[in-house]
């Protein structure tokens, strides 16, 4: 067999993690599987596995991009801009995702995964261009987002 160019390997693991972030945000970090990968893709689970050893990598590469998604919907001008435009990012499903995705990993305990950018890049924006207020806010906004989740959650199971 003859061996595969950076560009053909680039293009495939460009192809992998494309769906990675697809699934993580449809159907969730646990749900994703190398077979629900390999399905999609049409990539064997081993070639995934070659670029992607661990389950985890997954969110080590695409921890960036995944917070670039959520990030780019907030605004910074003010407090009540922030908090408006933090609670309208919630009501798309996208951003539900990303925030599930942050409060599932909460206790996570593997070195890879300490600081999840999506909520540590917006504290940080949000200090930056707030001030304390700023901060104190976005812990607020986070306590009110995993009451609106569970909340959401909740009523898919009873549905």
């Amino acid at each position: 067999m003859a061996k595969r160019s950076k560009v053909q390997t680039e293009q495939t693991i460009n192809q992998i993690l494309d769906e990675a972030l697809n699934q993580i945000l449809t159907l969730g970090y646990e749900p994703m599987s190398y077979t629900t990968l390999s399905d999609a893709t049409g990539i064997s689970r081993t070639g995934i596995s070659h670029h992607f050893p661990r389950k985890v990598d997954f969110l080590t590469r695409l921890d960036p991009n995944i917070a670039r998604l959520f990030i780019r919907e907030l605004d910074f001008s003010g407090l009540p801009q922030l908090e408006e435009s933090w609670m309208t990012a919630l009501a798309e499903p996208t951003n539900a995702a990303i925030l599930r995705l942050f409060f599932s990993l909460c206790g996570y305990s593997g070195n890879e995964v300490t600081l999840f950018r999506a909520v540590s890049q917006t504290k940080e924006t949000a200090i930056s261009e707030l001030g304390e207020e700023g901060e104190k806010l976005v812990s607020d906004l986070l306590g009110r987002s995993a009451v609106v989740l569970l909340a959401q959650t909740a009523e898919a199971e009873a549905a």
